[in-house]
Parts: C-alpha cells; sequence; structure tokens
C-alpha cells in the first residue's frame, strides 16, 4: 500500500472560472474517503442510488498497472472542500489507444465551468501521454453516462463526443419461486478455493475476448478483483468441466451500500462462459444458482449490467430469467484530436 503523501501544490487550470477560494490540485492516497463521498453524493442527485467506500475504491483502482492516483486524479476544492474531480487513464481496447475519461462536480457548484476547465485539462494531459505511448493503433477519448446523469451528458456533448454503444442496468425480484436450470450433463458446481483463482481469472478473461470494449488483463486486475472488500468468492457460481472452466458468475453484496439505502441487492457480475461451452445452458444454470444462493443469504433483488449489442444474445437471456431494465446507460467517444464528424465509429472512421 502507498505511503501517505502531502497534498501537492496548486495547479494552474488554463480557462477555469474565476470564483473565489477555488483551487486544483492532484489527489494523494488520503484522498480515497472523500472521493467516495462526493461520487456517491452525485450519483445521489442524478437519480443513481449508487454508494461508493474509500475501501472499496481503493481496492478497484490501487492495483491497476496504468493507474495512479498522484498522477490520474484531479480535485477541485472550493475553501479546502473537495467539490469537484476528474479522472483520466489510457488503455488499449480492439486495437485503438483509448483516453479514458470520468468525474463529477458536487451537486451545488455544478454549471460554473468547474467540470469543463477539468475536462480540458485531463483531455491535455492524456493527449500527451498518448503522444509517447508505442502501442499501435488510433487514438480516441471514451466516456460513460447513465441516462440521467445529464451534466455529465451535456459536457460531453458539448466536447463533441458522439453515443458509440448503449446497454442496461436490469433489475430481477428474488422473491418467490425461482427458475430451476440444472448444469448440463457432464458439467459440475464446485465452491471456489484459493488454488482456482488464477484459473477462474483466466477464463473469465478469455470468454470476454470476443466482447466490445475488451481489454488484456493483467496481474493488477487479478489483484484488484480478488482483494476488494466486498468480495465472497463464496457466492460466486462456477462450473467445471474436469479441470476446465466453462463459465463463471462473480456475485457481489455490497454491505454498506445495502445498509445506507435500505436495500437488499445484489449484482452479478462478470456473467461469462467460454466459447466452446456456450450454447449448451451454462449461463442459465449459474444464473439459477445465483439466485439460490442470493435468496439463501437474504438478498430480494439481483442486479446486472449488460452491452445492448453482447453477441452472445445475453440481453434476451436475461429477459427469458426474468430481468427487467432498471436504467440505460451509454458509452461516448470521439478522436482524440477534434470533436467526431458526423458518422463517426470508434475505429476512427466516417459512415454515411
Amino acid at each position: 500500500m502507498s505511503t501517505l503523501q502531502p497534498a501537492p501544490a496548486g495547479l494552474q487550470l488554463p480557462g477555469a472560472p474565476e470564483i473565489d477560494g477555488l483551487t486544483f490540485r492532484l489527489a494523494t492516497d488520503a484522498d480515497w474517503d472523500v472521493i467516495a463521498t462526493l461520487l456517491t453524493r452525485a450519483r445521489a442527485a442524478d437519480g443513481v442510488d449508487e454508494v461508493r467506500t474509500g475501501a472499496d475504491l481503493r481496492a478497484e483502482y490501487e492495483p491497476l498497472d496504468a493507474f495512479s492516483i498522484g498522477r490520474d486524479v484531479l480535485a477541485a476544492e472550493l475553501d479546502g472542500s473537495v467539490v469537484g474531480l476528474a479522472v483520466g487513464t489510457l488503455a488499449h481496447r480492439e486495437g485503438a489507444l483509448n483516453a479514458e475519461t470520468w468525474g463529477t462536480v458536487d451537486p451545488a457548484h455544478r454549471n460554473r465551468g468547474i467540470g469543463t476547465a477539468m475536462w480540458r485539462w485531463t483531455v491535455d494531459r492524456l493527449t500527451g501521454e498518448a503522444e509517447a505511448d508505442p502501442r499501435p493503433g488510433p487514438r480516441g477519448l471514451r466516456s460513460f453516462a447513465v441516462e440521467s446523469e445529464a451534466s455529465d451528458i451535456a459536457l460531453l456533448t458539448d466536447q463533441g463526443y458522439v453515443p458509440i454503444r448503449h446497454g442496461f442496468e436490469m433489475r430481477r425480484p428474488l422473491t418467490g419461486q425461482l427458475p430451476a436450470h440444472p448444469v448440463p450433463d457432464g458439467l459440475e458446481m464446485r465452491p471456489v478455493t484459493d488454488a482456482q483463482h488464477r484459473a477462474i481469472f483466466a477464463a473469465d478473461n478469455e470468454a470476454f475476448e470476443d466482447h466490445w470494449g475488451h481489454r488484456v488483463q493483467t496481474d493488477g486486475d487479478f489483484v484488484a478483483r480478488f482483494s476488494g472488500p466486498d468480495v465472497d468468492t463464496g457466492l460466486w457460481q462456477v462450473a467445471w468441466d474436469g479441470d476446465e472452466v466453462a463459465g463463471v458468475v462473480m456475485n457481489a453484496i455490497f454491505a454498506v451500500e445495502n445498509e445506507a439505502l435500505g436495500v437488499q441487492r445484489a449484482w452479478l457480475e462478470h456473467v461469462s462462459v467460454r466459447r466452446p461451452w456456450r450454447g449448451r445452458g451454462v449461463a442459465k444454470a449459474l444464473v439459477a444458482a445465483s439466485f439460490e444462493a442470493l435468496q439463501a443469504r437474504g438478498i430480494t433483488e439481483a442486479w446486472l449490467g449488460v452491452d445492448a449489442s453482447n453477441p452472445t444474445g445475453a440481453l434476451r437471456l436475461y429477459e427469458g430469467l426474468g430481468f427487467t431494465v432498471a436504467r440505460r446507460w451509454h458509452a461516448y467517444g470521439r478522436p482524440l484530436d477534434r470533436p467526431a464528424p458526423a458518422g463517426w465509429t470508434p475505429e476512427g472512421k466516417s459512415h454515411s
């Protein structure tokens, strides 16, 4: 774990609004709880019932090879309180180098130019890093927003992004009779042991290779996957064919979030089936087993995220298992060096 460092000296952001007491600096390890608090408050204002903690954010980001909080997280302070965040990293996906950004501004201080100034500074930094990066392929910008995050969408639209993909967060009650889908013949479900972690991680990575937005996973991703405060592999459902992992569902219950929101909710994360076992009902069996395990823990609703254009037909599968759409998300993109022209695609081409 990184040693706590004092906050660095203030940064000058070109075009920043002239607001008394407003300063900018790079974040430090001491900021994780502050980041979580601001993010949770902003999400609530945007109608997104998500509660983050400093511990889970640290576990999600700190191990990643491409992330450094003292380089990649910009904070805005007003009279000493953090009121804005901008995060930016580089990721190589599908043959393209993407400068990926996200951020938020305290709802009480939106529409004052703070977020735009932070976005511009972050993109300028990432542009320099992308120019020096030897990885091949076109350069682009990418970000995500839930449909209710109006301020985020307005900023992205103003800066020349266009929607390039969409998907859904889906919900299913776990009350009453649950569907029964036995594991296909020749496969079996086994409890997860520490010795299986690498095999499960590798199988999940392989299964997502043909999905949109995939990037090669590293040891940093492995650490992040297994080290979060809410990671409970006893909830995971894994189908085996001998010594081969056929499919996985990495179920998660976020205890702090559930308590804060007054819900009993779980997320079905990383629902994946490797190619040789697709089309045999493995995913249905894994999800049905997840329902049973979660209901036994007192969970009353299951959630998951899905790409609307998932190549394996996941959306139809989840609808058939009783999930309904709770909210929609969009991925937005543009070329790194200019606003997206009409018909732009992430591959850097235009179409009519």
